[in-house]
């Protein structure tokens, strides 16, 4: 059977917050029998767009991810509620019902994604259901993916082998912990917000004045290893993505025709800028 999954597109994301507003347009003030009950005015937001720096000044990253209910095939939250306050759906959606969830703060608590909310006024475990009722009237895709405009969120109701063929094909991730949930939020180039990247300038001289390198081969390398090899662009600037933060010593190799070779070594913990990376005459 097909089943629901969202995409979402960290390269894609501007950090707008319309997904974020039409979830409250939607939710706040209004309840939907057997669906959800009011959102309320203050309070967490069901979908949220987390903003996260990456680097520092001059070699700075802005990036964001959707943080929202990830509608997992095996859901802590079911697992945890009783009187069948959780409904795994056959279409993929999962249901905090909002009338047999009261009471039962440990549904919220057992979220290991923090996107189940509790709402201490209405003492009632509440989430993002996917617009279920909207899905269920027949709505191609929900508010938060019709609201965005750059494409960064999707809705596809694939059956499980194509959704992870499409997986396959476009280097698609779950949010660490979804593998053994089954979660069903999907992020393409995750690794722009879970991972470092190490950036530096190169620089030189030419007829006696400070000069940007341009095509100076830089090299990286961990434990005699050389994990990956790039250019200076034409102002001297080159950068390494996708490292695994806090992963200890590496070292930069950089060599330039006309230019003794220089080696760095240091330290990564997060991502950041090495500075220029002055060259001297061969």
């Amino acid at each position: 059977m097909s089943k629901w999954n969202l995409i979402f597109d960290v390269d894609l994301c501007t950090g707008c917050q319309n997904c974020v507003l039409a979830v409250k347009d939607e939710y706040q003030g209004n309840s939907f029998a057997g669906y959800a009950a009011e959102m309320p005015r203050h309070g967490p937001n069901w979908l949220e767009i987390e903003r996260r720096e990456r680097g520092e000044f001059p070699a700075l990253d802005l990036v964001h991810r959707v943080r929202c209910c990830q509608h997992c095939d095996n859901p802590p939250c079911g697992a945890a509620a009783s009187k069948g306050a959780v409904k795994k759906r056959a279409d993929g959606i999962v249901i905090i019902d909002p009338q047999l969830a009261r009471g039962q703060k440990r549904i919220a608590d057992a979220c290991p994604f923090g996107a189940a909310h509790w709402n201490e006024a209405a003492s009632l475990a509440q989430h993002w259901n996917f617009d279920a009722h909207l899905m269920d009237a027949g709505w191609p895709a929900p508010r938060p993916v019709q609201a965005c405009p750059t494409g960064a969120l999707r809705a596809v109701k694939l059956e499980d082998e194509a959704m992870q063929r499409l997986a396959t094909e476009q280097g698609l991730a779950r949010t660490a912990g979804g593998e053994s949930r089954g979660t069903r939020v999907y992020y393409r180039h995750l690794e722009r917000f879970t991972r470092a990247f190490v950036a530096g300038t190169v620089v030189g001289q030419e007829a006696g004045l400070e000069a940007c390198v341009a095509e100076a081969q830089v090299r990286l390398v961990r434990e005699g290893e050389t994990r990956s090899l790039t250019s200076s662009d034409a102002f001297g600037d080159f950068r390494f993505d996708h490292l695994p933060p806090e992963s200890g010593t590496w070292r930069i190799e950089v060599q330039a025709r006309g230019y003794e070779k220089r080696e760095l070594e240091f330290k990564l913990q997060d991502s950041c800028w090495l500075g220029e990376i002055r060259l001297d005459p061969a």
